[in-house]
């Protein structure tokens, strides 16, 4: 994908992620879908620095990389979320792109595609994208519905019912 389908992605992800964590269409919604928007949008264009030196998606498009900015905030308590939009960038060059990326490089330079993705240039790139983010929105309600009921859950079991 180019830049502005990843912008495209991290901008509808985030939206999408602010109403599943703050369902009220208030100002606290609002609040989080700039709290992640930012982050999210940075980690999502951050990849393609690697297209001013290195090799493009290879040199900033491995799982090292994305390792690197998930401890990120364990580190310096800020920006949480922009390995969520490192994710995202690799999973939009994954399933909507037809390359793909080398998530193991430099040890392998293979490159890992999904057989239905478009060409950076395919006029049909948005729809991709749009798809890609959908499901990706998707995924986070299960793990955010998940954890909700496994707390829920816990609780329970905590106190005795």
């Amino acid at each position: 994908m180019n830049k502005k389908g990843h912008v495209l992605n991290a901008v509808l992800l985030s939206i999408g992620l602010a109403y599943l964590l703050e369902p009220a269409g208030d100002e606290t919604t609002f609040i989080t879908m700039i709290a992640v928007g930012a982050p999210v949008t940075l980690g999502a264009l951050f990849p393609d620095v690697d297209t001013a030196f290195g090799r493009h998606r290879k040199t900033l498009h491995n799982l090292p990389i994305l390792a690197g900015f998930a401890l990120f905030p364990y580190f310096f308590s800020n920006l949480e979320w922009v390995w969520l939009g490192i994710l995202t960038h690799y999973v939009l060059d994954i399933a909507g792109s037809k390359r793909g990326i080398a998530l193991f490089y430099p040890v392998w330079k293979k490159e890992f595609g999904l057989p239905v993705g478009v060409t950076v240039s395919s006029k049909q790139a948005d729809l991709v994208t749009v798809l890609v983010t959908a499901g990706e929105l998707v995924i986070a309600a299960a793990i955010i519905y998940q954890a909700h009921t496994w707390a829920i859950e816990s609780t329970r079991q905590a106190i005795g019912f």
